[in-house]
């Protein structure tokens, strides 16, 4: 099965992706992860308003074969989050990369995002 990449996220090796528009990222998870979770059943995610510190987990997302953490890419303060997901966590394979967005944050330092993969960074290591 062939996923979508989107060259304008960034990546981690746990499977999160986050697009920066200037200090705001939006943070999800893959197309890959989606499909490896299987049913997603239930998400926990921070409050708006909470700390965020880049390499930390900030929340699980459960499928029926699986409690996975989420891991944030960036260190800031949740300005957002899908509330919809929540409700119905099972949409998130619909659309991971438009709908499907966990949270927004305001980022400290823009430069959280250097060093996270770009698209075919990602690609190549989870298609080997």
């Amino acid at each position: 099965m062939s996923f979508e990449y989107p060259e304008d996220l960034r990546y981690l090796d746990t499977h999160e992706y986050v697009r920066l528009e200037g200090e705001i990222a939006t943070i999800g998870i893959t197309a890959f992860a989606v499909d490896q979770l299987g049913d997603i059943v239930f998400l926990e995610i921070p409050e708006i308003g909470d700390a965020l510190t880049k390499g930390d987990s900030f929340g699980t997302i459960e499928s029926v074969k699986a409690v996975e953490d989420l891991n944030s890419p960036v260190t800031g303060t949740v300005i957002e989050r899908n509330e919809h997901l929540i409700e119905s966590p099972e949409e998130l394979v619909d659309d991971p990369y438009g709908e499907g967005w966990l949270l927004k944050v305001r980022v400290n330092d823009p430069g959280d995002i250097d060093d996270v993969l770009t698209a075919d960074e990602y690609r190549s290591q989870v298609e080997g």
